[in-house]
């Protein structure tokens, strides 16, 4: 029988990928390589189903690869996590925010909302994403804000995300002035993760990371300061200075054992699949090396309490990590 550690108490935050089918294909995501797995969308009735296993939930993560406002029940979903007081949040491209989810969004009481950018003008977000789209979105996000501030509504707080890369990380400083001209108060720097076990795909390659390029430096440096000087929060993804998510701790022994992910949430494709993390997936080609169960055949709490999390959990503290955490705290921040 398998080892089931009972005292692992069950996590507080979940990931879930509501959809991994996608509008983009964007040069740092894993779906411009391909998906590992077939199209999914989750159901309302199969969110229920896994978050009723988790009476302690706090916050839930509706995003992972795809777009999730492709999910025509994404806003029902947010109905039935905020009847239970969780906090919800999902990141978003915005090409799909018109009126009618502007709406549905506000009056779901969708808590946060994260647009990925990833450029601060049409040009540079052609070349990232591969779309024509910038504008349209730019439109989208004007009309958001002012619907919120027309209706007095508290939420969804709205932020702006960019990954870095030697590409683009140029248009840093022009993206907080974007920010402060939408009325968007929040900006943060993205770290980019790439495989540790292949050459990688589009912007997602070793030397596309901003990490020993002194003028990527100098580019946040001034990013900083503007934003300093304009009211925004330029904060970075896993620590809130943008230098420190870039640098992460290469002299401190085993810096991945120090990740609090595997101890504290759950990661769910929209196939039913858990993954240690959302970075598991960018950091590895083993997709299968990932999987630590499915919520479909298993439940949530076998799966948790399991000997497949348990030994994952046990070798994170080790001197040979999974290969998925090997980068962590070393090439990327945790």
């Amino acid at each position: 029988m398998p080892n089931i550690d009972q005292d692992q108490a069950l996590p507080k935050t979940l990931y879930i990928e509501t959809t991994n089918r996608c509008n983009l294909k964007c040069r740092g995501c894993i779906l411009y390589r391909g998906n590992p797995e077939p199209e999914r969308t989750i159901s309302l009735q199969q969110l229920s189903m896994i978050t009723d296993q988790l009476p302690d939930l706090e916050r839930a993560v509706l995003h992972g690869v795809g777009e999730p406002l492709l999910n025509p029940e994404l806003a029902k979903m947010i109905r039935h996590l905020k009847k239970r007081k969780v906090y919800v949040l999902f990141n978003s491209n915005g090409i799909l925010l018109d009126a009618g989810r502007r709406g549905a969004l506000i009056d779901a009481g969708l808590d946060e909302l994260r647009i990925s950018l990833d450029a601060a003008s049409a040009e540079g977000y052609q070349k990232m994403r591969d779309s024509a789209h910038f504008n349209h979105i730019i439109d989208n996000l004007h009309a958001f804000v002012q619907e919120l501030h027309d209706r007095q509504a508290a939420g969804p707080r709205l932020s702006l995300w960019f990954l870095g890369t030697r590409d683009n990380i140029t248009e840093l400083s022009d993206l907080v002035r974007l920010a402060v001209h939408i009325g968007i108060c929040e900006v943060y720097l993205q770290r980019l993760v790439y495989f540790q076990d292949d050459t990688g795909y589009g912007v997602a390659r070793p030397e596309k990371t901003l990490r020993y390029a002194d003028t990527a430096m100098e580019s946040i440096e001034n990013s900083r300061d503007i934003a300093l000087e304009l009211g925004v929060q330029l904060n970075a993804s896993g620590l809130c200075d943008p230098m420190k998510s870039l640098r992460g701790q290469p002299d401190a022994l085993y810096p991945w054992s120090k990740c609090y992910r595997p101890e504290t949430l759950m990661y769910i494709t929209a196939t039913g699949n858990v993954l240690p993390c959302c970075i598991a997936p960018f950091a590895t080609t083993d997709f299968s090396a990932l999987i630590l169960g499915n919520v479909f055949e298993s439940s949530v709490k076998k799966i948790w309490c399991g000997a497949g999390y348990e030994n994952f959990r046990k070798r994170l503290k080790t001197e040979t990590p999974p290969k998925c955490c090997r980068g962590c705290g070393i090439l990327w921040s945790l």
